[in-house]
């Protein structure tokens, strides 16, 4: 609703004129004047009826408009706990004297579906104290010595049965364990194979790629990769692949090697976390980086032969 005076420009609305009993809505007033000196916005108390309210009253703003007016802002919220329709009264905006007002207008407040009658909305009752009924104690005090018992009878029994398998056990075979670096790139051949990055599936192609390095980066250099994030996976790998102490891995342009394996990662936690689509030169390039980590951090003969 606009009411205009002179120079004076009133504009008055409310963003939702319909809506359930206790929600709210935004009513706002805009005035646009040569000057702000002598203009009264009016309280909430003056405009609205019975029954509305105003929970929140903005601080007015003003600007200045590309003409050299000076353009004034209220909001208020409202909301209303009873269905009827509102009338708000004309905005009667008092400026130097004179006074503008606009056209009234209607707030419709509804009730909520399933209650037919006002009458069936009751406050929240007030929280009531149970009396103990002790016997319920006593009873699930029982119940959980039962269970006690029961479960250390089990263990006893399964204790018992597995000393006297373990006197006629024969010597467990000793594990032997494939080199990382074979399971690694036997993994990276699979998924080179699979293409299933040609094929739309870009996160799964990236998550079993550094799920191979991660456990490739485990048992290398004893680094729990797959129970960490990136950042610290290179936290812990950056000391070991830059240093040049004779106790640590021999590796060649580790600096070089680090940072291939910081933008892999980096990579491929944008597709699976940002739903990033990588082209195919950085899907290319994420599959050789992991192949060429793999074959640099492989111990050498004489790396081996000083373990033993």
């Amino acid at each position: 609703m606009i009411g205009l005076l002179a120079a004076i420009i009133v504009s008055a609305s409310i963003d939702s004129t319909q809506m359930v009993l206790g929600e709210q809505t935004k009513m706002q007033l805009e005035v646009t004047c040569t000057a702000a000196e002598g203009v009264q916005i009016p309280k909430p108390e003056q405009q609205l009826p019975t029954g509305v309210e105003s929970l929140n009253l903005q601080p007015t703003t003003d600007t200045v408009t590309e003409n050299g007016q000076v353009r004034l802002q209220q909001e208020w919220i409202l909301t209303s706990f009873r269905d009827t329709v509102y009338t708000v009264q004309p905005f009667v905006l008092t400026a130097s004297g004179d006074t503008v007002k606009a056209a009234p207008q209607t707030l419709t407040i509804l009730r909520p579906e399933g209650i037919e009658q006002m009458e069936d909305i009751h406050d929240i009752k007030d929280i009531e104290r149970a009396g103990i009924w002790w016997w319920d104690i006593v009873m699930w005090v029982l119940i959980a010595l039962g269970i006690g018992v029961f479960i250390g009878a089990i263990v006893y029994v399964v204790l018992w049965q597995q000393r006297h398998k373990q006197k006629d056990a024969p010597l467990a075979q000793k594990i032997i364990l494939r080199p990382a670096e074979e399971v690694a790139l036997e993994q990276l051949d699979a998924i080179k194979a699979a293409k299933i990055w040609q094929q739309g599936h870009g996160k799964q192609y990236h998550t079993e790629l550094t799920d191979v390095i991660r456990t490739y980066i485990g048992r290398r250099f004893d680094v729990h990769s797959t129970e960490k994030t990136s950042d610290e996976t290179l936290r812990e790998l950056k000391p070991i692949l830059l240093s040049n102490q004779p106790s640590a891995v021999s590796i060649q342009n580790g600096k070089e090697l680090y940072e291939r394996l910081s933008k892999m990662l980096q990579l491929a936690d944008f597709v699976k976390f940002a739903k990033y689509e990588a082209m195919p030169e950085e899907n290319e390039k994420a599959l050789n980086t992991a192949y060429e980590f793999v074959n640099a951090t492989t111990p050498q003969k004489e790396e081996e032969e000083e373990k033993v």
